[in-house]
């Protein structure tokens, strides 16, 4: 849902701070459930995490253009109770304080000339896209 709608957003957004806004809107239209805004996406290049960060809610500054090129990980983190977190005892697990589910999805997105292309998802991200009206276009 959420991250589908982030997708959905980026195929049409002049900025990145669309995706957020997208997010937002769509998780707050399910109901009572907060996101972690701790934990953000990102872009993608040379490293695996690069910026521009890409924020799962709305955000005052726009942020960068959208252009051909970019290649941003949308990762929406909603979570069914409290926002407030902490890292497990292994480093790696982030659990709420008030012990309710949470819940993290992602997928790498690239921006190009003819459109967006999902690299993680097999159809490119036709299926997930679909209920939105989008139909990724495969990078030439």
């Amino acid at each position: 849902g959420s991250l589908w709608a982030g997708i959905a957003a980026l195929s049409t957004a002049t900025h990145i701070g669309e995706i957020g806004a997208a997010i937002q809107a769509y998780i707050e239209a399910q109901g009572e459930y907060g996101i972690l805004r701790e934990y953000v996406g990102h872009g993608i290049g040379r490293k695996m995490h690069e910026s521009p960060s890409v924020f799962n809610y709305r955000v005052a500054d726009p942020g960068p253009e959208v252009r051909p090129g970019l290649v941003l990980a949308i990762e929406p983190m909603v979570v069914a109770g409290s926002d407030v977190t902490f890292v497990e005892d292994d480093g790696w697990t982030v659990s709420t304080v008030d012990g309710m589910a949470g819940s993290h999805w992602e997928h790498s997105v690239a921006v190009h000339d003819g459109g967006v292309w999902v690299l993680t998802a097999p159809d490119g991200g036709a299926e997930g896209l679909a209920p939105f009206g989008v139909t990724p276009r495969e990078i030439a």
